[in-house]
């Protein structure tokens, strides 16, 4: 007579570090064999996009910090972006502020790829490469607090520029770390890409194809791992990102070790991103010449009557850009972060709906894990690189 097996059923999660926060995983196991994957997105629910109906334009930028919150500046870019393509004031944004934006965005995609590779790793039992990574993110939030005065949910980008100039001695601070980080990746590489056990753990698990991979809407990294070469910064080029010499990395494995592959020279590349663009950095202003939409400076504010009631006028009435509708994206670092605003002539978002990449780049992760051990169900979750505060938004 047959031995008669029946499957069963576990929750796995929600508890850090292994899903990542709130989420939590139904697995139908046959044995270690993961037969079913259900992600429930947990309870998070901040309510951003409701929220955001009732604050004027500007009050709406400091929630955009806590979508992913790994990587605020990036949310805080597609958020200004957005409406300032609504307002038609696109064009008249300054250099040196479309410069600033573009070195401090990738930066944030630096600081968003090292505590990705610090939690991989840990999660599958690197601990070293955990603390390395820790060390050069620390630097990068150290000069988010100079521009900021936040180290996490840091918030500097305004709607026509910045929030202020940056403070003397930043720029030369930034070449030191750029300088000096490739050689922190090469660290990292010498500690995992030759390590049999990194291997044996990365290497053709959670894969997915390209036509997978495209039918399900995933983008970014996890994208460019399964061979779809996309990137917005390129292909629909924002702040003038058309201007910078850059690669898009791509690697067809489809697999847990290209998206690791990826996201490494990812970082490179963003390192010399950043090169260029203080090297482009030139002396000027700091917000577009539109006095009914963007605040004024902070000197002036504090220094003169006029300053003062401007800033006012704004912040308590905001700006009422005209009835429409637009869409704007920008090439977060877990992919494509999509604004949609409606406008219904007042000084409030009549609508908001944001496209976060981790909430589609979720979706795969039942294809991807379904038939494997449940063992790699984490090393899974970790190469999705998710937040769950751009789920559960």
């Amino acid at each position: 007579m047959a031995a008669m097996t029946e499957t069963m059923t576990i929750n796995m999660g929600p508890q850090h570090p292994s899903t990542h926060g709130v989420l939590r995983l139904v697995l139908e196991l046959d044995g270690e064999n993961v037969v079913k994957a259900t992600p429930h997105i947990g309870f998070l629910h901040r309510g951003v996009e409701k929220l955001s109906e009732y604050r004027t334009y500007h009050q709406v930028i400091p929630l955009t910090d806590r979508l992913d919150y790994l990587a605020p500046m990036s949310n805080n870019l597609g958020y200004v972006l957005a409406v300032e393509k609504l307002l038609g004031i696109t064009d008249q944004i300054p250099e040196r502020a479309k410069v600033i934006r573009v070195m401090l965005a990738e930066l944030t995609r630096i600081k968003s790829h090292l505590v990705w590779l610090a939690c991989h790793a840990l999660d599958i039992g690197a601990m070293t490469v955990f603390i390395y990574c820790f060390r050069e993110r620390e630097h990068i939030m150290e000069m988010y607090e100079k521009i900021s005065g936040a180290r996490m949910t840091s918030n500097y980008f305004r709607v026509g520029g910045l929030s202020a100039d940056l403070p003397a001695g930043f720029e030369k601070e930034v070449r030191e770390f750029i300088d000096a980080m490739p050689g922190h990746i090469e660290t990292y590489e010498g500690l995992l890409t030759g390590n049999k056990i990194w291997q044996k753990r990365i290497v053709g698990v959670g894969v997915i194809s390209g036509e997978d991979a495209l039918d399900i809407g995933i983008t970014g990294g996890s994208l460019r791992g399964s061979g779809i070469d996309w990137d917005l910064r390129r292909d629909h080029p924002y702040s003038g990102y058309e201007d910078y010499d850059f690669k898009v990395p791509v690697d067809d494995g489809c697999d847990t070790w290209a998206r690791y592959k990826v996201r490494l020279d990812e970082m490179r590349e963003s390192c010399k991103i950043v090169r260029q663009a203080l090297d482009k950095l030139k002396p000027g202003p700091i917000l577009a010449d539109v006095p009914k939409v963007c605040l004024p400076p902070k000197q002036d504010v504090v220094n003169t009557i006029e300053g003062l009631i401007h800033h006012f006028k704004i912040i308590t009435e905001g700006f009422k850009p005209e009835a429409g509708e637009i869409y704007q994206s920008v090439e977060a670092p877990k992919g494509e972060l999509g604004f949609y605003l409606v406008s219904d002539g007042s000084a409030r978002p009549y609508r908001m709906k944001i496209r976060p990449p981790s909430f589609l780049n979720l979706q795969a992760l039942p294809q991807m894990v379904e038939g494997r051990l449940i063992a790699d169900v984490v090393a899974v979750i970790g190469t999705l690189d998710i937040v769950l505060g751009d789920i559960d938004r």
